[in-house]
């Protein structure tokens, strides 16, 4: 039976990019999950909300887009305790929790429990950050498209990209959609998932990590 496939956003919101990408999900008639920054949320409120009221999913990524690994658990708190209550301002009331990088540690564990959310990662890596183009980005998907999963993009420009802007990530939507839909894939947010057991990706650069959905017991 063929899986379902999430389509994840981090890093935004975006004025301009994180619009662009709601565009093309709109057009691609799909919904998706956002795992946004708190300090972005606050510069650009009503883009946030955008999301929201396009029926779209918001989740927690971080306030300040740095490693768990930086961070002591106090640190981690006060980071991830700012981005939700930014987020909640919006309406929004985040479950899972990515963090930057999927970089994870015991205190991003205690963190998570805390505020009961569930730690995910991903298992689909568009590398999109990098600026590499639609086709590339869908022969690196394709060989998932079967079974499903977590597909990683990114609707702003975080810390180490180097492309100049999100047109590849926009133009990428549509055919991704509609190469998972024609091998009878359902497309959505990451509510499709259903737990399973941590399957690895290898991946290298800006992101790295696996979906690991429940990942975290919640309290």
């Amino acid at each position: 039976m063929p899986g379902a496939l999430s389509l994840t956003f981090d890093d935004g919101p975006d004025e301009v990019w994180t619009r662009r990408v709601l565009e093309a999900l709109a057009r691609a008639s799909v919904r998706a999950t956002f795992f946004m920054v708190g300090e972005r949320v606050r510069r650009a409120p009503a883009t946030a909300r955008a999301v929201l009221e396009a029926g779209h999913e918001v989740q927690l990524h971080c306030d300040r887009h740095l490693a768990h690994s930086e961070l002591g658990e106090r640190e981690l708190e006060r980071d991830a305790s700012s981005a939700l209550a930014s987020l909640e301002l919006l309406g929004a009331h985040p479950t899972y929790w990515r963090a930057p990088w999927g970089v994870q540690t015991a205190a991003s564990e205690q963190v998570a429990r805390a505020h009961r959310l569930t730690l995910v990662r991903w298992t689909v890596d568009t590398h999109d950050w990098r600026g590499d183009s639609p086709a590339r980005m869908l022969v690196a998907a394709r060989r998932s498209l079967a079974q499903g999963g977590v597909v990683l993009m990114h609707d702003a420009l975080g810390p180490g990209a180097t492309r100049d802007g999100c047109a590849n990530t926009v133009d990428f939507i549509a055919a991704l959609v509609a190469a998972a839909r024609s091998r009878g894939v359902r497309v959505g947010p990451l509510s499709l998932q259903r737990p399973r057991a941590p399957r690895p990706s290898r991946s290298n650069g800006h992101a790295r990590g696996f979906f690991d959905l429940p990942g975290v017991s919640v309290a």
